[in-house]
């Protein structure tokens, strides 16, 4: 990966993580793929992937004191298993990343994207859900392993985390769990994605030193988010959000193939 020192793509790179921070700070939900998929509007999907490595943990820093110390022991205890397996999955995701070329990488992001898109709405019952729900969303420590190995290898080449985030709402736990969980879970992996990506050179040149400065206005726009998030609508929260991810997904299904 290869940026330019310049200072207008700093700037372009920090705007865009501050809309994904808003974007995020209204809907209190995903910070990962929004901020990767604007991001892979203005630079290569590679690129936008490493960026948000340390923007992402910093986010999930802030989040995981929504759990106390016994609740923490508790989580950790319960989910190891999945974390250790998607530990796993990620660094496999990261090293598929180094090695496959942009145009592909483009179209497994809008797929992603729009994959997102279609199960995070609740407006339209998507075929086939609960049958998915049912076989692999299951208790027990096997199928929380490997379920666990191919989560974090989508998330590792991607930063989508839906189908974390899906098996987590599966387990009926309360809000401030909920939110505590799936910040110690990201929080985990994306410890190990800062070494790992180091170490495949995925923040070459001045890479680190713009995810270090983006994890900023990241952070800064999602208090924004937070702030005015009661003066709108939920409705219109949810459909503008999905609304400029499909749109995003769509602009990169299309480069993914070479249509436009």
């Amino acid at each position: 990966m290869v940026l330019s020192s310049s200072l207008g793509l700093a700037v372009v790179v920090f705007a865009v993580l501050a809309v994904g921070g808003i974007v995020t700070g209204i809907n209190g939900f995903g910070f990962a793929v929004v901020g990767t998929s604007l991001l892979a509007v203005v630079v290569e999907p590679r690129t936008a992937v490493s960026l948000m490595i340390l923007p992402i943990l910093a986010a999930n820093l802030s989040l995981v004191r929504e759990l106390d110390g016994d609740g923490l022991r508790r989580c950790v205890r319960r989910f190891w298993p999945f974390v250790a397996a998607a530990l796993v999955g990620t660094v496999a995701g990261m090293a598929v990343l180094s090695r496959v070329p942009t145009r592909p990488l483009t179209l497994v992001l809008g797929v992603f994207v729009l994959v997102y898109v279609v199960l995070a709405q609740e407006r339209v019952a998507v075929p086939g859900e609960d049958w998915v729900r049912e076989r692999c969303l299951i208790p027990g420590r096997k199928a929380m392993a490997a379920f666990g190995l191919v989560s974090g290898a989508v998330f590792g080449v991607s930063n989508v985390g839906v189908q974390v985030i899906a098996y987590l709402e599966s387990l009926n736990l309360d809000k401030r769990t909920f939110v505590g969980v799936v910040a110690m879970i990201f929080l985990g992996i994306s410890s190990v994605r800062v070494a790992t990506a180091l170490a495949l050179g995925l923040f070459a040149g001045d890479a680190l030193v713009l995810s270090v400065g983006a994890a900023v206005p990241g952070l800064a726009g999602i208090a924004v988010g937070r702030r005015v998030r009661a003066r709108i609508p939920q409705g219109a929260q949810r459909a503008a959000t999905f609304g400029l991810l499909l749109l995003i997904g769509v602009r990169l299904l299309g480069r993914g193939t070479g249509l436009f």
